[in-house]
């Protein structure tokens, strides 16, 4: 076998492993096969919503859920929450969440489906749900209703990281910030699991380095939800990530028996929530 040969074998090899590692690591971070055909959108005690089909910048069309009064000078008084799922589910599992929301808090909600999930086309990677978050903020500034609302971006878990990147690119268009159980990044993530995947962080190519994005975010309010017992996203992350960013009007908030999937069922997780826009819309 000649040198070139050789050298084509191996760059096609290279590729191979290359794609393969790809594809590995995309389904392990994204989950979105096993909720694909699920109901996107199931809503509590006849909450109004519309479902919009959105075009992002590279040709995919996803779904985007928006759930606000049909009074449209009542919508305008409401705060809007932008609400980033984790990796796992769709916007099917979010009904409770988007109940206390609408209802309680007063808000409306926007609840987007990336690329892979649900009913929106694609297949989920950490460039293309980068894309699906610009665009469906570009879609609430667009909106004739929505514009003219407070906007709270609102992330739990991988939507944390998805939150922080879209704010650190966009704050002057956002009013504040909520994190839930969020990372500092897929490969420091790994760190914590079984050891010998530590080695392997080298090789990922789905990062979501939060702790860098959250660095650009300067201004706007912060509140970060943590629970103690988390086994998945271990409760330093979010400790680093509230000492990163520069800005002063930041809140921690954390429960004490709280996972990493029930944070939201814990006592007084609403509450401070509640109390944390009422502080950031009177702040505006």
């Amino acid at each position: 076998m000649d040198s070139f040969t050789f050298a084509i074998i191996a760059a096609a090899a290279t590729f191979s492993a290359g794609a393969l590692l790809y594809e590995v690591q995309s389904n392990l971070v994204y989950p979105a096969k096993q909720h694909h055909e699920v109901a996107p959108l199931i809503l509590e005690d006849g909450i109004p919503f519309k479902e919009a089909t959105l075009m992002t910048s590279d040709n995919i069309k996803i779904r985007t859920y928006v759930c606000k009064p049909i009074n449209e000078k009542e919508a305008r008084e409401r705060p809007t929450i932008l609400f980033f799922h984790g990796n796992r589910g769709n916007t099917g599992y979010q009904s409770k969440a988007i109940s206390k929301f609408y209802r309680e808090l007063k808000c409306n909600v926007v609840l987007p489906s990336y690329r892979g999930y649900g009913h929106s086309e694609g297949k989920p990677t950490e460039a293309g749900i980068k894309i699906d978050a610009q665009t469906v903020l570009d879609y609430i500034r667009k909106h004739t209703v929505l514009k003219d609302t407070r906007l709270i971006v609102y992330g739990r878990s991988l939507g944390g990281a998805v939150a922080i990147d879209l704010v650190s690119k966009n704050e002057d268009k956002i009013d504040a910030l909520i994190v839930e159980n969020t990372f500092l990044s897929i490969p420091k993530l790994l760190l914590t699991y079984f050891y010998p995947i530590r080695y392997l962080t080298a090789f990922c190519t789905q990062i979501w380095p939060s702790e860098l994005s959250i660095c650009e975010i300067k201004k706007i309010p912060i509140l970060f939800l943590s629970s103690c017992c988390d086994k998945i996203v271990p409760q330093e992350h979010m400790k680093t990530l509230y000492e990163l960013v520069a800005t002063k009007d930041k809140k921690w908030v954390e429960f004490p028996n709280g996972k990493h999937i029930d944070t939201s069922h814990q006592p007084g997780f609403f509450e401070a929530i509640e109390e944390f826009l009422s502080d950031a819309i009177k702040k505006k």
